[in-house]
């Protein structure tokens, strides 16, 4: 997408308060979350070429720390939201020192497994995570003064921190430390053989990556006001997986067509169908079959056919 078209797209969203009702603002406010969640992953997926299946573990462990320093020790949110997003991009450093130690499978299944161990002890620290029953209580924020209880106030502020996490995302994969991740993506042996540190350039994406994965962890439980073990499943790293690649891997747009996608039917289809995941592995299927790039190249291809038969 051109600027002129991320513009328009900013505009359009920045109006929809003004015309629509607070539960489409809310629901939108959710899509905001998910896209900010899935253009994390896609920089270890689509760029980095390291598909993960534990992507939640940083979604969670933001917004558990963020509730419980606020709910155990009454700190403040501006006191809470850096201590949670620092000690979970600690985490994803120390996490990335694990999980790179293999490619392919075996970094799929370490992230996994790393996955559920935060999963199973959300589940059974029951002390610290309330359990089963989450940590409920938490307020939202009011930078500034401004109170994000208002659908309409929490909305912009998402906005904001979507529109400002896919500008610094957009930086990041296109700067010259981006064009070396995608080398290392397509030619890890040439890069080394260049003389690029593969696993360092690794490493700092997967950092990278888990820092904003923490941010919208942070929006997910300033939004509910509620996080629960299920937060960190490895149902939530999987969503967001189908939406990165359903969108179009490697590209700016695709995960946040993807999150779209998911969050309707998980919202809209749930309420008609009991079993809406199978809806959801159909419609991804549909889309690797039709599309195997994915929603936004695929339409960017129906697109040049579409220009070259008109001339």
């Amino acid at each position: 997408m051109s600027r002129t078209l991320w513009s328009v797209a900013v505009f359009a969203l920045a109006c929809v308060p003004l015309i629509a009702g607070d539960y489409y603002i809310n629901f939108t406010s959710q899509i905001f979350i998910a896209a900010i969640f899935a253009a994390s992953l896609n920089l270890l997926v689509g760029y980095g070429g390291l598909p993960s299946l534990g992507h939640a573990s940083y979604l969670g462990v933001a917004a558990y720390v963020s509730a419980w320093l606020y709910l155990r020790f009454g700190l403040s949110h501006w006191m809470t939201a850096p201590i949670a997003l620092v000690g979970t991009t600690l985490m994803a450093g120390v996490f990335g020192l694990i999980a790179l130690r293999a490619t392919g499978l075996g970094f799929l299944m370490l992230t996994l497994a790393l996955s559920q161990v935060l999963w199973g002890t959300a589940y059974r620290w029951v002390s610290v995570t309330e359990g089963d029953n989450g940590l409920r209580g938490m307020t939202r924020p009011a930078p500034f003064g401004i109170s994000l209880n208002d659908p309409a106030a929490f909305y912009y502020f998402a906005l904001a921190i979507a529109v400002l996490a896919l500008w610094l995302m957009a930086r990041f994969v296109g700067s010259a430390f981006g064009a070396t991740l995608r080398g290392s993506r397509d030619q890890a042996r040439r890069m080394s053989a260049l003389g690029h540190n593969v696993w360092l350039i690794r490493w700092i994406t997967f950092v990278f990556s888990g820092f904003w994965g923490a941010v919208s962890g942070l929006l997910f439980v300033y939004y509910h006001k509620y996080i629960h073990p299920a937060s960190l499943s490895l149902t939530s790293s999987a969503e967001a997986l189908i939406g990165v690649i359903a969108g179009g891997s490697g590209t700016l747009a695709g995960p946040l067509v993807g999150a779209a996608i998911v969050m309707i039917l998980k919202n809209y289809v749930s309420a008609y169908v009991e079993r809406w995941n199978m809806l959801l592995g159909f419609v991804f299927i549909a889309i690797v079959i039709f599309m195997p790039d994915g929603l936004v190249p695929g339409l960017h291809r129906l697109r040049a056919r579409w220009k070259t038969r008109s001339a």
